[in-house]
């Protein structure tokens, strides 16, 4: 979805600071929207982790994302999950519609906001890792991260995205599922606790104390 965006934005493309400038403007706009709904994300997994569900919430995470990539779209579909948010997601295109046909830094800013919204495989798959984090702040700093992450790329995008081979896309595109299942495949190893240091912690480290002596170390 962000990338046939990314082809028609409105960059002053005879002005390189402008167009620097603008670019920047619209990642600033996607990364504060990722990081808005990394915020909600985060609180939902607050929740889920003061309930005790951390380690489980991860096993799971992981089994949804692989499953995502491994069953059928036409399969998933039939279910309609974003059903929900079609009008909601209506509303944000018109936005961008009517952003896309003006020039300016406001209108780019605004562009890269209401992008973040739009529905997309690999920001769902951030979202769920925002859950994971068990905190508000956690989550917000998670998709803030995944939007920096996407600069690269989607700079490329606005700037050589006429020039790119449509086999190096094709490429691209296949890569990503890849980089999901690992993605998939390291939240199921944390959440089996194994007691490997930051990738598969132990339950006891995971768990919320509610007695301040447990932090302090004797």
């Amino acid at each position: 979805m962000c990338g046939p965006i990314a082809f028609v934005l409105p960059i002053p493309k005879g002005d390189k600071f402008k167009s620097i400038l603008g670019t920047a403007l619209y990642h600033a706009g996607r990364i504060l929207s990722y990081s808005l709904i990394g915020l909600l994300f985060g609180l939902l997994g607050r929740g889920l982790y003061l309930a005790g569900f951390q380690q489980r919430l991860s096993i799971l995470i992981g089994v949804v994302m692989i499953l995502i990539i491994l069953i059928p779209t036409r399969i998933l579909n039939k279910f309609h999950f974003t059903r929900p948010l079609y009008l909601v997601i209506g509303k944000v295109k018109t936005k961008l519609g009517l952003y896309l046909n003006k020039s300016s830094f406001k209108s780019l800013f605004l562009i890269g906001f209401f992008n973040g919204f739009l529905p997309c495989g690999l920001v769902y798959m951030a979202l769920l890792g925002a859950i994971s984090t068990g905190e508000l702040l956690d989550g917000a700093i998670y998709m803030t991260v995944f939007g920096l992450g996407t600069v690269p790329l989607m700079t490329a995008a606005v700037f050589l995205g006429n020039f790119l081979k449509v086999s190096v896309r094709n490429k691209i595109q296949k890569a990503i599922p890849i980089f999901v299942l690992i993605i998939g495949l390291l939240f199921i190893l944390r959440g089996l606790g194994l007691g490997i240091p930051y990738v598969s912690p132990t339950d006891n480290q995971l768990l919320i104390s509610n007695n301040p002596n447990s932090c302090v170390t004797e």
